[in-house]
């Protein structure tokens, strides 16, 4: 069993990649072989709208032809991986702009413009997304994120299969509050938080790619 974790945010040891790394080492401990892929280090762009996913017996038809340094990573989760794990921070009330990109590609190449639309993608995977984020819990309905949340998880769910969401509040940004101009945020508190929110985080992480795994 192939289990690729994809990291949408460009720090490889802060909160994302962290509970990234945890959800992949608790697929690992299903016995799946995992991979991580850090979007930050490959040259690619979006979606480009060629449409040449949708010419009728086209060479690409079904599968993106943009040819850079993310076609092997989404010829590798079509191929052979059985779940895919996605984390990616929060900004401006999306996904990283490296995250949207990857889902564009991932995505509108096996999405059939059929009524009901219907997908091309060849099986079936489970496929769970991690979010981070500095806004807190009670922010994220006012602020729009929970619509986000749902909108992804149902769009991968009618296209790659069985999908879920685990969120990461208020979390800590900088290792030292003191260099940044940040006058909203307590330090202490976010400080705090780390300590004892976060290692319980990682714990929701671990589990959910135990169970993305033993249910793939």
């Amino acid at each position: 069993m192939t289990i690729i974790g994809v990291n949408g945010g460009p720090r490889k040891k802060w909160n994302t990649a962290k509970l990234l790394t945890q959800a992949l080492e608790g697929a690992a401990s299903q016995g799946a072989d995992t991979q991580l892929v850090h979007l930050y280090d490959l040259d690619f762009k979006g979606c480009t709208s060629c449409f040449a996913c949708k010419l009728i017996d086209g060479p690409s038809n079904g599968r993106c032809a943009l040819k850079d340094e993310l076609t092997p990573v989404l010829r590798q989760i079509e191929e052979e991986a059985e779940a895919l794990i996605l984390g990616t921070p929060v900004y401006f009330g999306s996904q990283s702009g490296e995250t949207r990109s990857f889902l564009e590609r991932l995505l509108f190449a096996p999405l059939v413009y059929s009524d009901p639309p219907r997908t091309a993608f060849p099986r079936r995977i489970r496929t769970g997304v991690i979010y981070t984020m500095n806004a807190p819990e009670e922010a994220i309905v006012p602020l729009g994120y929970e619509a986000l949340f749902r909108s992804t998880e149902a769009t991968l769910r009618r296209i790659l299969g069985e999908a879920e969401t685990l969120c990461s509040y208020d979390t800590y940004q900088f290792p030292d509050y003191s260099k940044v101009v940040m006058e909203r945020m307590d330090p202490g508190q976010k400080a705090e938080r780390r300590e004892q929110v976060f290692p319980d985080d990682c714990r929701r992480a671990f589990e959910l790619g135990r169970r993305i795994a033993s249910e793939a």
